[in-house]
């Protein structure tokens, strides 16, 4: 199966119809990862295969979650699934956070290279990020444990916003004080790992 086809009818799995510009995006995203993983060592994947697999795939499961709202991506690494949203919904207003240096300038690199209008790429720790708006949605996939990501990004969370966090079968299951919590479990086609998604609101 080539890699297109494999990231479309993954997709379709999880009832995500993609276009064939978000196609012709996300794998050219993709090939930047692999590319730049020679120099940068962003990521573990050596192979566009397992990119659209353990990436794109995963990272598309939240698209369904994602509301019309402003949203960050805390620790988004070579923008996941920060740029995914970005290229998936070009009419959201996308942040992607890092603290390293080289994952912003890949981010920024791949922002130039994709025309992605709608990503703005931040170079700072979470505790010392203060933007002039707050976010309604805050989102990460491999930043932090749960209480730890709400600590640090309380002061950029709207009111009335909500956490979106991507975690692997080793979160616990806690009663979060002061927040409302709903577990989703997802099924990422081609990945065996469990996968949930914390969908958190401050009470």
């Amino acid at each position: 199966m080539s890699v297109k086809t494999l990231l479309i009818e993954g997709a379709k799995q999880m009832d995500i119809e993609l276009e064939d510009q978000q196609v012709s995006s996300l794998l050219a995203y993709l090939e930047l990862i692999v590319k730049w993983n020679k120099t940068y060592n962003l990521s573990a994947i050596r192979h566009l295969e397992d990119g659209v697999k353990k990436h794109l795939l995963d990272s598309l499961s939240v698209i369904p979650y994602i509301k019309q709202e402003p949203l960050l991506d805390v620790g988004a690494g070579a923008g996941l699934p920060g740029i995914v949203i970005s290229i998936m919904r070009p009419n959201l207003n996308v942040s992607v956070l890092d603290s390293v240096g080289k994952k912003c300038r890949f981010m920024q690199f791949a922002k130039t290279q994709l025309g992605l209008k709608n990503l703005t790429v931040v170079n700072q720790r979470v505790e010392d990020y203060q933007p002039e708006q707050c976010f309604g949605q805050i989102t990460s996939r491999a930043f932090a444990e749960v209480e730890k990501t709400l600590s640090l990004t309380k002061h950029l969370l709207c009111d009335n916003g909500h956490y979106l966090l991507m975690k692997g079968d080793h979160f616990a299951d806690e009663a979060l004080e002061g927040f409302s919590l709903k577990v989703h479990k997802i099924r990422v086609p081609y990945v065996s790992d469990q996968r949930y998604f914390l969908e958190i609101q401050p009470h």
